[in-house]
């Protein structure tokens, strides 16, 4: 498939792009700068920025022209920007504006964690001792999730990860779940990155949650 993957350089993109690549895609990497990105014969590297531009909607629908889906790993300049939150609910809104513009029909999404229910009706987010740092760009996730639900022209699926995501190996295996955090016997939720864009590029292959949002863990 021909697929634009924004955020290409980042936690989750680096491990999308290896995948999916893995996986003979072509994939046109967009990032802020993608000057660490290896040259690949499947890979186009396109720096480009949507933070704070008036034009990232036309620019978004430039890049994604002629492509058959986009994954978006997108992150408003990091959890330490003070705006993160604002700017993280923007920048979806110009992403799936561009994807109108370009006839994109399919949009992958690297969700968070925080929107997860414990307990019908109660989220992660909203419980006790959630990493305060971690809030705004969490609630921002959640106001996107909660915008593409009311999206009807898109063919969208959210994947949210387990509470820990972390480095890890490719195992292939993992849990599939919807709106409710998976955990295991030990009542601990994670999963790998590696394994976390496994699932995704699963999804983007074989389509299971069209305009939804699903879950993966071990």
């Amino acid at each position: 498939m021909n697929i634009v993957l924004i955020g290409a350089t980042g936690y989750v993109g680096r491990a999308l792009l290896q995948e999916a690549l893995q996986r003979g895609h072509r994939v046109t990497a967009v990032a802020r700068d993608t000057s660490s990105l290896q040259a690949h014969d499947g890979l186009t590297a396109k720096p480009a920025s949507i933070d704070g531009e008036a034009t990232a909607s036309a620019t978004v629908a430039e890049l994604s022209r002629g492509h058959d889906a986009v994954i978006a790993s997108y992150n408003a300049g990091g959890w330490k920007n003070p705006n993160v939150g604002r700017d993280t609910v923007a920048g979806y809104t110009r992403i799936v504006e561009g994807l109108k513009q370009a006839g994109v029909p399919r949009l992958l999404v690297v969700g968070g964690a925080g929107s997860l229910e414990i307990a019908p009706g109660q989220q992660v987010l909203d419980q006790p001792g959630f990493p305060a740092e971690y809030r705004d760009g969490a609630e921002a996730m959640r106001t996107v999730l909660n915008t593409l639900r009311e999206e009807k022209s898109l063919d969208w699926s959210f994947l949210s990860p387990a509470a820990h995501l972390v480095p890890g190996e490719r195992s292939g295996r993992y849990r599939v779940g919807g709106d409710q955090l998976l955990v295991d016997d030990k009542g601990e939720s994670s999963i790998s990155v590696q394994d976390y864009a496994v699932a995704l590029i699963d999804e983007l292959e074989q389509p299971a949650h069209s305009r939804k949002r699903f879950t993966v863990a071990y």
